[in-house]
């Protein structure tokens, strides 16, 4: 029997491939933020997604992130899926009203008729270097705000089931990505198949006495 080898894989790379295999099973996904095409994003998550299913699915924005999560409210009112990216974690404070107001709020505010599914990409927290802007902790506002799950990936393999939960979901869902953990590795090999745990349910990587 021959042993395939499996290279050590990043994070960033693991988000990579969730998002272009939800883009290649589903025509609803559509990617859209600040230097997410041609660049391929600051971090290079979208690289590669402009080329492969056209500047319509992996569009380029203007620096106006309300009105990028406000576009992706009318895509997910007319059935597509939008994964927003907000370049970094304090570049979405001008999006936070139309968070609240309308992303959050939207099923509850129609019982139910119209979920808004709607995954929004948030490079957050320290430990690059960076400056103001660049290096908040925001979840705490999240997590907060009623109608919002928030999720985080801690590792490779979650990076990339978590990414492909919160996109399938039928709930808006802010998909915090550790900036930090963006080069962090480990053996993952993309083309087993991938579990995906559904959102809202947790992985016990250690189990406890605590109950």
């Amino acid at each position: 029997m021959t042993t395939v080898a499996v290279k050590p894989a990043t994070m960033a790379q693991a988000l990579t491939r969730a998002l272009r295999d939800a883009m290649a099973a589903d025509p609803a996904v559509h990617v859209l933020g600040e230097d997410v095409g041609t660049l391929g994003g600051v971090f290079r998550v979208t690289d590669g997604l402009a080329k492969e299913f056209g500047e319509d699915r992996c569009t380029d924005t203007p620096l106006a992130e309300a009105g990028i999560l406000g576009t992706a409210v009318g895509m997910a009112m007319y059935g597509l899926r939008p994964v927003v990216e907000m370049q970094f974690d304090a570049f979405a404070y001008p999006a936070f009203e139309q968070l609240l107001s309308h992303v959050a709020k939207m099923r509850n505010r129609t019982r139910g008729k119209m979920p808004l599914p709607i995954t929004i990409r948030v490079p957050y927290g320290g430990g690059i270097g960076g400056v103001e802007h660049h290096s908040d902790s925001s979840e705490a506002y999240y997590m907060a705000t009623p109608g919002l799950h928030v999720v985080t990936p801690a590792t490779v393999p979650d990076a990339y089931g978590l990414l492909r939960a919160a996109i399938a979901s039928d709930d808006p869902v802010v998909f915090l990505e550790p900036k930090r953990l963006y080069w962090s590795k480990d053996s993952w090999n993309p083309e087993q198949p991938q579990h995906v745990e559904p959102i809202g349910r947790a992985v016990v990587r250690r189990s406890g006495r605590s109950a």
